[in-house]
């Protein structure tokens, strides 16, 4: 095996030295929106309108501030995971989520104008707990751990 310098490897390949760090599951990811969240679970944040209606390219635009995306956004660790704005779009694209997921957590029409970020903790939880499948995992999210 040949070894080389670190300053010989960057003429040849891109280097990640913090590789596999900022890597994360969907899971993952999905947690730590969740955990940041429920810092200040009584926070109250706004909700964006009428997202089922927009055509794809103008929902994928909408953003606010004080939205439980901003939120996701704000986070250090979730921005160096790859979470690079903080509009729908990107939200559905680095979370994994479909339109409906990310309706259900962020639309106007399920929790009117503000939202307490403890209620979208709890519903982001229960979307991540649905991805492993497990009772018990349901059950930890649903009741709370």
């Amino acid at each position: 095996m040949e070894q080389h310098a670190v300053d010989q490897l960057k003429a040849i390949a891109k280097i990640n030295r913090t590789y596999p760090s900022s890597e994360m599951s969907r899971t993952e990811r999905l947690e730590r929106w969740a955990e940041i969240l429920e810092r200040d679970p009584d926070r109250s944040l706004n909700t964006l309108r009428e997202t089922e209606y927009q055509p794809a390219d103008l929902r994928a635009a909408m953003r606010d501030d004080g939205t439980a995306i901003s939120v996701a956004f704000a986070d250090p660790l979730l921005r160096e995971a790859g979470l690079e704005n903080d509009t729908y779009g990107e939200a559905k694209r680095f979370f994994e989520l479909t339109d409906w997921q990310l309706h259900r957590l962020v639309c106007f029409c399920h929790f009117g104008g503000r939202v307490s970020a403890g209620t979208i903790a709890h519903h982001v939880r229960l979307m991540s707990a649905r991805e492993s499948n497990g009772i018990i995992a349901r059950m930890f999210a649903f009741f709370g751990r």
